[in-house]
């Protein structure tokens, strides 16, 4: 949002890392606009760099350094880089249990797929499905960082995201993944209306169509793959401080970029299901399987029987 640029601190880094910190001025309205979905802004610095600047050279918001507050990392960008971090630590716990065997349950076929250009319109991912780097019936679990709502809590657990602004993802494959959620945790994502709170499972996860963003879950169902998403939700979505008052223009202070944040219990719960996931992902029972099931159960309350006639 445009807001949030001018007055906002940033700071610059050359090829052999100086650091130039500085305030954004202004939108530059110029004759040689930038490619669509770039906008320029004028930057004064603190101090002359002598030319040490560079197109090339990369700036980002200047904020202190990271830091846990109350249970939840702040830091200059958790999306998706929190996600990153949990697909590795993932990785790290599967490769230990292929080598060790532990449970007698070793790893399937599990592979990381790194992509690039996912903000401005997911061009790696498109890339990956052109150029054949996903094997054949391949299963793509996303990983995310998604804006939270009041539905969906920081702090409420990881989320296996069913769908997102552009699309409902695979089926089969989201009811795999929460199965699994469901087997770490003993219990569904929401208490039942006949549950009290205190029946909620220790190990908390959601289940929830994010719709506030899109997801390269769509690109890759989009593809003819299986895709669905496990997300962490977000707090400060793309660095945009007391959002939701923005959108309504009911902030009273000038708006300013804020580090985003996560949950550390939702992160290690995210890994806690991405290794589960790799141990073994098997299909959901169909929801016509369980609708049979309860047909051949209760069909007897449908059957048409002569009324009985009251005894004296």
């Amino acid at each position: 949002m445009d807001d949030y640029f001018p007055g906002a601190r940033i700071e610059a880094f050359t090829a052999d890392d100086r650091r130039f910190e500085g305030t954004i001025d202004a939108k530059l309205d110029d004759d040689t606009p930038p490619p669509a979905g770039f906008k320029r802004y004028a930057v004064t610095l603190d101090e002359a760099h002598g030319g040490a600047l560079a197109v090339g050279d990369v700036a980002r918001w200047l904020f202190p350094r990271a830091e846990t507050i109350d249970g939840c990392i702040h830091t200059d960008a958790c999306d998706d880089l929190a996600a990153a971090a949990a697909a590795l630590g993932a990785m790290d716990v599967l490769r230990r249990l292929h080598r060790e065997g532990e449970a007698g349950e070793k790893p399937g076929d599990v592979r990381l797929l790194f992509t690039r250009a996912e903000e401005i319109g997911f061009v790696g991912a498109i890339g990956a499905t052109k150029l054949g780097t996903l094997p054949p019936g391949s299963k793509v679990i996303a990983l995310e960082n998604s804006r939270s709502f009041d539905d969906s809590p920081i702090g409420g657990g990881p989320i296996v995201r069913v769908g997102d602004r552009i699309s409902t993802f695979s089926p089969s494959l989201t009811g795999a993944v929460a199965q699994r959620a469901e087997d770490i945790a003993g219990g569904s994502a929401h208490v039942l209306a006949i549950q009290k709170q205190s029946d909620a499972p220790a190990w908390r996860w959601q289940r929830k169509l994010m719709a506030g963003g899109a997801c390269e879950a769509s690109v890759f169902c989009a593809a003819g793959l299986e895709s669905t998403c496990v997300c962490l939700p977000l707090g400060n979505y793309h660095n945009m401080a007391d959002l939701a008052a923005a959108q309504a223009g009911t902030n009273t202070d000038p708006l300013r970029p804020g580090r985003e944040y996560v949950s550390l219990s939702d992160y290690r719960g995210l890994v806690d299901l991405l290794v589960a996931c790799g141990q073994k992902l098997e299909p959901a029972a169909s929801f016509r399987e369980r609708l049979d099931k309860l047909y051949d159960e209760r069909r007897f309350v449908l059957d048409e029987r002569e009324p009985t006639q009251p005894t004296r």
